[in-house]
């Protein structure tokens, strides 16, 4: 089945506030509970903004090109803005917050997308950042190939969502998990079925989900990464 790219603002829209409410799950588990089954539904968070990317650039053909490039800078601009809250709030933080990630992404699925020498260009030199600096980044070189994986299965039959699924697991430290799974830890195989899966509901969301009527997301969205980070951390201090 196919998605209609000029007829599913909505179901983007609702796909944005589950991956919010997925990420603001996960980063529970740092309140000051122990809540590790919370990192299975934050598997979601990070494959589904990705689909969401990808499903704004298979619209460059309605959306103007210049749009795209003003979403590189609203999330290079709080990529800064949320390094500070992101290093409060998460113990001993071994990389960046996650939009560096996103940006990088964007940059390489835009590059797939827009066949000009300027984007082809940029495409490249992240890849070379991603690959240089796999280990500062949140989900790594694999994270950053995710938005162009789900480009490429946008318009594709539903098994081809296998493909991410199996990037999205690479960039979630399959290893860790998998080391986690030949000790019986549940959590750890919740977490890989998640991962696999994830690329797939998204898709079946962005295909079903047209009569759904969420707020829609604008730019003012983007100041609620940072600042979830600050009421969590507010609510950490309540609870402490």
């Amino acid at each position: 089945m196919s998605i209609d790219l000029k007829q599913r603002d909505r179901a983007v829209d609702l796909l944005k506030w589950l991956a919010l409410l997925s990420m603001v799950l996960d980063h529970l588990r740092y309140v000051g509970y122990s809540a590790d089954w919370l990192y299975v539904p934050g598997r979601l968070a990070f494959p589904w903004f990705c689909l969401a990317m990808a499903a704004n650039l298979a619209r460059t053909e309605v959306v103007p090109a210049s749009g795209q490039w003003r979403y590189l800078g609203w999330l290079l601009l709080f990529s800064a803005v949320s390094e500070i809250p992101y290093r409060i709030y998460i113990p001993d933080p071994d990389t960046l917050n996650v939009l560096p990630t996103l940006a990088l992404g964007l940059l390489v699925a835009r590059g797939w997308r827009d066949r000009t020498l300027q984007a082809r260009l940029l495409a490249g030199a992240a890849l070379v950042l991603a690959a240089l600096f796999w280990g500062r980044l949140m989900f790594g070189f694999f994270g950053v190939l995710l938005p162009l994986a789900m480009l490429l299965v946008i318009r594709r039959p539903w098994y081809f969502a296998l493909l991410p699924g199996l990037v999205c697991l690479a960039a979630n430290q399959w290893q860790v998990l998998y080391y986690a799974i030949r000790l019986g830890n549940h959590v750890a195989m919740a977490a890989i079925a998640t991962c696999l899966i994830a690329p797939w509901l998204g898709l079946f969301l962005l295909r079903h989900a047209h009569a759904v009527k969420p707020p829609p997301m604008r730019r003012w969205a983007y100041a609620l990464y940072p600042a979830h980070f600050l009421v969590l951390l507010a609510l950490r201090q309540v609870l402490a």
